[in-house]
């Protein structure tokens, strides 16, 4: 099956399953029905010679089209919140059966439809696809372009929310967050001794191939070296969350553009490991965001 010889039947046949996967995704029939709709049309477009697990495969392409729906769901927010929308948007819904919603709805729980709701898009689409359909890690790790380990600790931690015990992880992830701000603040500061108090001794700094060319500092290894490497510089870092987990973010002096992620490795509350990142696929890939402190 290719192009326009995609069969409308096969497709047909697996719609039911593809709808469940969009509505616990999106959380509104009449979303996932466009979803469903909008997989269909790439389907057709793209053919399927050669796939041998049709069901899984468009279970994929339905994911893809919900995680840019979420993103761009998420956008939306971000800049409501930000005063940048002049005009109130106009949003046309499809007629559904609202029967149908609600039948949808109760298989899921409306509880659990919140507590998604409150989850990253990234972290959704790993805990929807692996713990509700039980498809593989190594196959939703694509979709959300990570490691079939992050993609893994995704769904952990969307497992834990759903679950109602991130009050713990939460307080820990804010605990960290505080230690890399002050830890940033000492490095502006040039304040030695507290770089060193929140570092593990045997600390290590590593860069890839892109953050060597941004940065003046080669590797560094124990906390005397991080700590010198720090001090006096960290003028456009900032603390952030990176996929959810503690890390910090370089920037350009305006703000304008990411330079640089690093990716951090604690022991308690001491760092142990700073992985410098500055390649654009991982970048454009990360979930960034600053965590309410109230």
């Amino acid at each position: 099956m290719s192009g326009k010889n995609f069969s409308a039947d096969v497709f047909e046949r697996h719609r039911g399953h593809l709808r469940a996967v969009a509505f616990r995704m999106l959380g509104s029939l009449s979303e996932a029905e466009d979803a469903v709709q909008e997989a269909w049309l790439k389907a057709d477009r793209a053919g399927a010679d050669g796939v041998e697990n049709i069901a899984g495969w468009l279970t994929t392409v339905v994911a893809r089209v919900c995680l840019d729906q979420l993103r761009s769901r998420k956008s939306r927010r971000e800049d409501a919140l930000d005063g940048q929308e002049d005009e109130p948007g106009v949003r046309v819904f499809r007629r559904v059966d609202p029967e149908a919603e609600a039948l949808l709805a109760d298989a899921v729980g409306q509880a659990m439809l919140v507590v998604l709701d409150a989850l990253s898009p990234v972290e959704r689409l790993a805990f929807v696809l692996h713990d509700m359909f039980g498809v593989p890690f190594a196959d939703i790790a694509p979709i959300v372009e990570r490691t079939p380990e992050t993609t893994q600790r995704l769904a952990s931690r969307a497992r834990r929310r759903v679950r109602g015990k991130s009050d713990v992880d939460d307080s820990d992830r804010m605990r960290r967050y505080r230690a890399v701000d002050a830890f940033l603040r000492a490095a502006r500061e040039g304040e030695f001794a507290t770089l060193l108090s929140l570092l593990d001794p045997s600390v290590t700094l590593r860069l890839d191939a892109r953050a060597l060319e941004l940065s003046p500092n080669p590797e560094a290894f124990g906390a005397e070296a991080v700590a010198a490497t720090f001090s006096g510089s960290a003028m456009l870092a900032h603390a952030v969350l990176l996929d959810g987990e503690v890390g910090i973010a370089v920037v350009t002096p305006r703000g304008s553009r990411l330079l640089m992620v690093m990716t951090l490795a604690f022991d308690g509350d001491r760092i142990t490991g700073i992985h410098a990142v500055g390649a654009p696929d991982r970048l454009a890939a990360l979930e960034i965001a600053v965590p309410d402190a109230g």
